[in-house]
C-alpha cells in the first residue's frame, strides 16, 4: 500500500484507513499518527458506518454463482482429486463453508466496512485454530492456516468467524438463542482483547500468546478443558518421529519410504522426487541461518503427494521425508501450493503485489502468529509457487463435532480473543479499539450478519448438493458417504 492513513471511512472500494504495509513504517525518524489520534478516529467512523450497518446480509443483485465459483477455483487443480474435494464440501454446510473461502469473500468485500486494514487470515473460520509446538518445544494454540492471508479489513475474518460459529452450532444441535450466545461471546472478546492491547507497549502486543496451560485456565465449562487435555495430549503425540512407523515402511535397500494410500498420499518418481530435492535446497536459503545450518544437516529420502483439507484439495501438497544423523532422526516437511488469497483482487485489483505467494503466506503467518514454526520459508518449481513448513509438529485441533452449546460459547470466545490478538499484532489497533467500542453493540450487529449469513450457506450448500446430482461437479461417492464436515483429512 502506498499510505498508512486516510480520514474517510469505505464501504465497497475499501478506502485504506490502517496499512498492514510495512513499508509505511519503514522510518524510525517519522513519529506517527498517535494512539490518542487514531483511537479517535475509529470512533468516528460509526458516523460513516455504524456498527449497526455490520448486521447486513441479503442476496445483492447480480451475486455470483457460487457453483461458478467453485469451479472457477478448480482451475489449475490436479483432475484426478476434484471429486475429493467436493465429496468433503458436499457433507454438510459447515463443510461447504470450509471449502468456499472464494465465495464469502465475494460477498463480504461488497459489505459495510471502515476501511481499517490490518494482516488478516483470510480464512478465520472456527476450524482454523489450532495447536502447534514453539519453537521452544511448548504447546500454543492460535490461527493455523494462511493460504489466504492478506491485508484486508478486520470485519472480514471476524464475520467469516461468526457465520462458521452460528454453522457448526446448528449441526451440532445448538438452539438458535444458543448460536447467538457463542456468535456474541467469540465478538465481545474480540472487542476486550483488541481495546486491551491497543492499550499496551507496541512491542507487548507481539509477545502475547497462548499456551495450553492458560488455555486450560481460559476455558470455563468441564466439558471443554477435558476436551482441551485429550487434544493437547494427541497433540503432543504428533511428532516426525512418532509419525515413521505410521506414514513410512522400510524398503529392500533397507531406507525408509513414505507408504502410499491411494489416492490420498502417492509416492512420486525418482525424477520428481529430484526436482523436489533442488526446491528443497532452494527454500533452505529462505530459512533463518542457525535453522539452515540444522536443517543442512538431514538428507531427503522421500517424497508423496498428500492430499490435505478442504480448500487445499487438488492443489499440490507434498510431505518430504528427511533423515538426520541417525535412523530414528527424522523431519517430516509439507510443501504447499500457494496460489493468490481471494481476497487480493478486492484490495488491489489486478496489480501484483506479491511476486511469490509461498513468501506471502510465511510472513503474514509470521505477522498473525505470536511464534511461528521456525523451518517456515518458501520455494519453486515447475512453475508454482510453494510455502513449506513442518508437516509433524505437534499439530492438532480441538474437536468441534461434539461440543455442546456451552462449550462453543466458550471456545468462541478463545478464538475470539485469538483473532483480536492476530489483528492487532500488525496495524491498526487503536482504531479498531475506537469503533468496536465497550458496548455490545457490535455483537448484536455480528449475531444477525452470522445468523443470516448461515441460512444463506445453507442454500448454497443446497445448491452444490444439487450440482453433484446433476452432474455439474464430480464427486467421490466413496468419501462422501463416510466424510465428516469438522476433520476432513
Amino acid at each position: 500500500m502506498s499510505g498508512s492513513t486516510v480520514t474517510s471511512g469505505a464501504r465497497a472500494g475499501h478506502t485504506v484507513l490502517a496499512s498492514a504495509d510495512s513499508e509505511a513504517f519503514a522510518s524510525l525518524r517519522r513519529r506517527p499518527t498517535s494512539r490518542k489520534e487514531r483511537k479517535a478516529m475509529g470512533k468516528a467512523l460509526r458516523n460513516e458506518v455504524p456498527r449497526s450497518a455490520l448486521a447486513e446480509w441479503k442476496v445483492p443483485i447480480g451475486r455470483p454463482d457460487p457453483i461458478q465459483l467453485i469451479l472457477d477455483s478448480h482451475e489449475g487443480r490436479v483432475p484426478a482429486l476434484i471429486p475429493i474435494r467436493v465429496a468433503r464440501m458436499v457433507t454438510s454446510p459447515y463443510g461447504f463453508l470450509r471449502g468456499t473461502a472464494i465465495v464469502m469473500a465475494e460477498d463480504v468485500a461488497h459489505l459495510p466496512a471502515t476501511g481499517i486494514m490490518p494482516v488478516i487470515c483470510g480464512d478465520a473460520h472456527l476450524g482454523n485454530f489450532g495447536f502447534y509446538a514453539s519453537p521452544e518445544g511448548e504447546l500454543v494454540i492460535d490461527l493455523n492456516d494462511f493460504d489466504e492471508a492478506h491485508p484486508g479489513g478486520w470485519e472480514w475474518d471476524l464475520r467469516r468467524l461468526a457465520a462458521s460459529i452460528w454453522v457448526a452450532g446448528r449441526e451440532n444441535g445448538s438452539a438458535e438463542d444458543e448460536c447467538a450466545d457463542s456468535v456474541r461471546a467469540c465478538v465481545a472478546a474480540y472487542r476486550a482483547e483488541v481495546r486491551f492491547l491497543a492499550e499496551q507497549p507496541l512491542l507487548m502486543r507481539s509477545y502475547n500468546r497462548l499456551d495450553v496451560g492458560r488455555l486450560h485456565e481460559t476455558a470455563t465449562e468441564k466439558s471443554l478443558r477435558e476436551e482441551i487435555e485429550r487434544s493437547a495430549k494427541r497433540a503432543r503425540n504428533r511428532t516426525s518421529d512418532r509419525a515413521l512407523p505410521r506414514f513410512t515402511t522400510e524398503s529392500e535397500d533397507g531406507s525408509r519410504r513414505i507408504v502410499e494410500e491411494p489416492p490420498l498420499i502417492t509416492r512420486l518418481s525418482e525424477a520428481e522426487i529430484d526436482d523436489v530435492g533442488r526446491a528443497l535446497d532452494s527454500y533452505l536459503s529462505t530459512l533463518a541461518p542457525h535453522w539452515r545450518r540444522a536443517l543442512g544437516g538431514y538428507t531427503l529420502l522421500d517424497v508423496a503427494h498428500k492430499v490435505v483439507g478442504v480448500g487445499s484439495v487438488g492443489l499440490r501438497a507434498y510431505v518430504a521425508l528427511l533423515e538426520g544423523s541417525s535412523e530414528d532422526d527424522v523431519v517430516f516437511l509439507q510443501l504447499k501450493q500457494a496460489r493468490r488469497s481471494v481476497l487480493a483482487k478486492y484490495v488491489h485489483g489486478d496489480a501484483a503485489w506479491h511476486a511469490h505467494q509461498g513468501k506471502r503466506v510465511v510472513e503474514y503467518q509470521q505477522a498473525l502468529q505470536t511464534v511461528s514454526d521456525p523451518l517456515l520459508g518458501w520455494t519453486t518449481f515447475d512453475d508454482r509457487q510453494y510455502y513449506v513448513r513442518q508437516f509433524r509438529n505437534m499439530k492438532g485441533t480441538i474437536p468441534l463435532d461434539s461440543m455442546d452449546a456451552a462449550a462453543l460459547t466458550d471456545y468462541a470466545g478463545i478464538v475470539g480473543h485469538l483473532l483480536a490478538k492476530g489483528h492487532a499484532r500488525t496495524s491498526g489497533a487503536s482504531m479498531i479499539a475506537g469503533y468496536v467500542g465497550s458496548s455490545e453493540k457490535l455483537d448484536e450487529a455480528m449475531a444477525t450478519f452470522a445468523r443470516l449469513y448461515a441460512d444463506q450457506t445453507e442454500a448454497d450448500h443446497a445448491l452444490l448438493v444439487r450440482a453433484v446430482k446433476r452432474g455439474v461437479l464430480p464427486v467421490d461417492e466413496e468419501l462422501m458417504a463416510k466424510g465428516s464436515a469438522f476433520r476432513p483429512s
